[in-house]
């Protein structure tokens, strides 16, 4: 749960106080106001926290600071305080779009249980705004590849440089990291985007399926998926096509180690040469782990919105247990396991091969280090709040994990 505060109105000075000091009590940040015209500077459709309001106070409700808050954001979560035994009162409340309500005076406990959960909801709401942003906006390159690592901002990098140049590429990467996706980035930034982008499966590619897919893409773009698998007459016609001035650029794709294949006398060296003009490799989640949720929570999102499921809560609990694995199947596996996970099929694990216990415990401790600065945006101090370490056990841990807070800011 991330730190924002929650924005109380009371006019009861008393009632404020306490509210306010039970929440604190619970390191959690407290905004105090005594009436509507008080707290409405603070509500905005990006308000980061929960609203905590007195249904009774004189002037403007918490009925009416409900419909004004929902009017900003449907979204923002708004919990109701009501008095003993007013049942009727609580019933409209939650008729009108409240996210909870509690009877005065309340349990510490009852209180701080409910804030966590809206919280916990309100973070999810706003990572996922923030996530369609990106979707929507920025380049090709800023909405279809995801990530926050330097690895991954430098795969960005690579790819635009690439798309520019207008040479044949070859783009490498671990199974299931996406080598398709990458070919596609690199088509939609270049000249000639507005032309065919064609994809062909090399497995099963006859001369004549090479010749038929360049007529296709004529103009445009040709990707080659998995060129490694080339048959022997396709790779020579390939290199007839190129060296007569193919009608379109050609991206090729693969898996497989096709330096070592070259030098093994598996795949035809002056093909290798022809395409290898410019080489994008695609970094594996094994050395981006930070990354790992982000992707995650993307992925849930499309699940769930595809399926049209209500989005399940991502605990840090998940969040753990993916760190730990070491996701062979890179983003094709997270993806599966993300789609299981959003219709409840199954926990996510993944069967790989097991890491000792002192190495999962420093991806998960790198993982929830990165996530606390990312939700900080980068500010070490509340950071390090919202994981409860002392400030010289946060740097110290930091410096261990080789992290540095400008780059989540």
């Amino acid at each position: 749960m991330s730190n924002a505060p929650v924005l109380v109105v009371d006019d009861d000075p008393v009632v404020r106080e306490a509210l306010s000091q039970t929440l604190e009590l619970e390191d959690i940040a407290v905004i105090a106001t005594g009436s509507f015209i008080e707290a409405k500077d603070h509500i905005s459709a990006d308000f980061p926290g929960v609203i905590l309001s007195d249904m009774r106070m004189p002037g403007r409700d918490g009925f009416y600071l409900l419909d004004y808050s929902h009017g900003l954001d449907a979204e923002l979560p708004v919990i109701l305080l009501t008095g003993e035994g007013d049942i009727p009162m609580a019933v409209k409340a939650m008729g009108k779009g409240a996210f909870g309500f509690l009877e005065k005076p309340c349990a510490p406990a009852d209180l701080t249980a409910v804030i966590t959960r809206a919280q916990k909801t309100r973070d999810m709401v706003l990572e996922n705004r923030r996530l369609k942003a990106q979707l929507e906006t920025g380049d090709a390159a800023a909405r279809m590849l995801f990530g926050e690592s330097t690895l991954a901002e430098e795969l960005r990098g690579r790819v635009r440089a690439v798309s520019r140049a207008g040479a044949e590429v070859l783009v490498t990467g671990a199974p299931g990291s996406g080598t398709s996706k990458v070919a596609e980035v690199i088509h939609l930034l270049s000249d000639v985007s507005m032309h065919s982008f064609e994809k062909l499966s090399a497995a099963s590619a006859t001369p004549q399926d090479l010749a038929d897919a360049m007529a296709r893409a004529e103009g445009g773009t040709l990707f080659i998926d998995g060129v490694a698998s080339l048959s022997d007459a396709a790779q020579f016609a390939l290199i007839e096509m190129l060296d007569e001035g193919a009608g379109a650029r050609v991206i090729a794709g693969t898996y497989k180690d096709i330096d070592a294949l070259v030098q093994g006398g598996a795949f035809n060296t002056d093909l290798f040469y022809k395409l290898d003009v410019m080489r994008v490799r695609i970094p594996a989640l094994s050395q981006r782990p930070e990354d790992i949720p982000i992707l995650f929570r993307h992925y849930v999102a499309i699940a769930c919105e595809q399926a049209a499921l209500p989005q399940p809560e991502i605990t840090p609990d998940v969040i753990a247990r993916l760190m730990a694995q070491d996701w062979p199947g890179n983003a094709r596996a997270l993806m599966n396991a993300a789609m299981r996970f959003a219709m409840g099929l199954s926990e996510t694990t993944e069967d790989t091969e097991e890491a000792g216990l002192s190495e999962k415990m420093a991806r998960v401790e790198r993982s929830l280090l990165i996530d606390a600065l990312r939700r900080a945006q980068g500010n070490a101090t509340e950071a390090s709040k919202a994981l409860k370490l002392p400030r010289k056990t946060f740097y110290d841990r930091l410096a261990r994990h080789e992290i540095r807070p400008e780059l989540y800011r």
